[in-house]
């Protein structure tokens, strides 16, 4: 069974005009969180070669990222990193999600809202509004692969928080 992780960046900087958000960096606040939230994720999560880890080429996601991987044990050096899930409808972030191949059975994915809450939604019909660092996992029904995810295709499994 494929399991899809959605992870929120860690809190981030305030909107400033001095600095563009694409570059917004966490704050420490956010950074405590995510080692938090990161240490109870790795109960669950257990990397192997059939893990994957795509972020929002964004500061605050790709620095999320980091502190996740390294609890969890994932290769920093092989997270991939897209332009396509920064400020992405929920639709864009699902194609990114759907080009993974086959061979992948753990897919963790880290972005923005309101695309991560809003995909959660649309793939398992739930009500969920992802917080800063929070995880959304899903289980896919039906011996799914990633490239045939779509609406209702999910079940969410839990919600780390």
């Amino acid at each position: 069974m494929k399991t899809l992780y959605l992870i929120r960046h860690a809190k981030a900087e305030d909107h400033s005009l001095l600095k563009n958000d694409f570059n917004r960096n966490i704050i420490s606040k956010g950074k405590e969180r995510a080692i938090r939230i990161a240490h109870e994720l790795r109960d669950e999560l257990h990397v192997d070669e059939q893990t994957l880890v795509i972020s929002s080429s964004a500061n605050r996601a790709k620095q999320t990222a980091d502190i996740f991987c390294e609890i969890l044990g994932y290769p920093i050096d092989q997270i991939q990193e897209t332009k396509d899930i920064y400020e992405a409808h929920f639709t864009d972030i699902l194609a990114v999600i759907n080009s993974v191949p086959d061979t992948i059975d753990k897919l963790v994915i880290f972005g923005h809202n309101p695309g991560l809450s809003n995909l959660t939604n649309y793939l398992s019909h739930a009500e969920v509004n992802l917080a800063t660092s929070n995880v959304a996992i899903l289980t896919l029904t039906e011996d799914l692969n990633f490239a045939e995810l779509s609406g209702g295709t999910a079940d969410l499994k839990n919600t780390i928080q």
